[in-house]
């Protein structure tokens, strides 16, 4: 015989199953906190963590807020000079140029996939678009034609390796991080083979070398 349940009986019932439910839950979630503390050994930084600032450990050594600001600047130098690149192979006037920013872009895709692995690894959030100077410089470059394009375009892209490469040189020097110092050396060959090729258009200025 079919039990029948009052009013109060339905609500105690409802409460109960809603209570199982909620300790379900909360018990599904605490194996999923404790997976991922399993997922994350100690020492190796959750996404973002390394950019709270300071040194944090990691298994492949501390990671320093210099190590972070390397990949960051190498990042950064590809969201201009990528885009910089492909506009010089069809504006420049110069056949050299045409053919050394075919290969400074072509570089810079890899070494731009390489930071972005890198910092995936390390937990380095990176920057997705150009800073306020690298806009200006493309837009400066935008608006010139022939001999003066292709002065613009050596003269911007040879100061901005410079720079960079103090960068890289300091970290390369300092850094106790494994990753970062693999890293800092691949980018150093970039750089170097960079400067050169622009360089050899002959067209960089002398202010650009100090």
């Amino acid at each position: 015989m079919r039990k029948s349940y009052g009013i109060a009986e339905i609500r105690r019932l409802s409460r109960l199953r809603l209570g199982r439910t909620l300790l379900v839950i909360a018990a599904v979630a605490a194996v999923g906190a404790a997976f991922a503390v399993v997922m994350n050994p100690v020492g190796v930084p959750a996404s973002g963590a390394a950019n709270l600032g300071g040194t944090v450990n990691t298994q492949w050594g501390p990671l320093s807020t210099a190590d972070r600001k390397l990949l960051v600047a190498v990042r950064q130098a590809g969201l201009w000079e990528i885009p910089a690149g492909q506009q010089a192979q069809q504006r420049a006037s110069s056949p050299r140029v045409r053919e050394v920013a075919e290969i400074i872009w072509q570089q810079h895709v890899q070494l731009d996939t390489d930071a972005r692995a890198t910092a995936e690894k390390l937990g380095v959030i990176l920057p997705n678009e150009p800073n306020g100077s690298q806009k200006s410089w493309l837009r400066e470059m935008s608006g010139k034609f022939g001999e003066d394009y292709d002065k613009i375009w050596v003269h911007r892209l040879r100061a901005a390796h410079g720079a960079v490469f103090t960068v890289i040189a300091q970290v390369r020097s300092k850094t106790e991080n494994s990753e970062i110092r693999a890293f800092a050396e691949r980018s150093m060959k970039f750089v170097n083979t960079h400067m050169a090729l622009l360089e050899s258009t002959g067209l960089v200025p002398r202010r650009a070398l100090k």
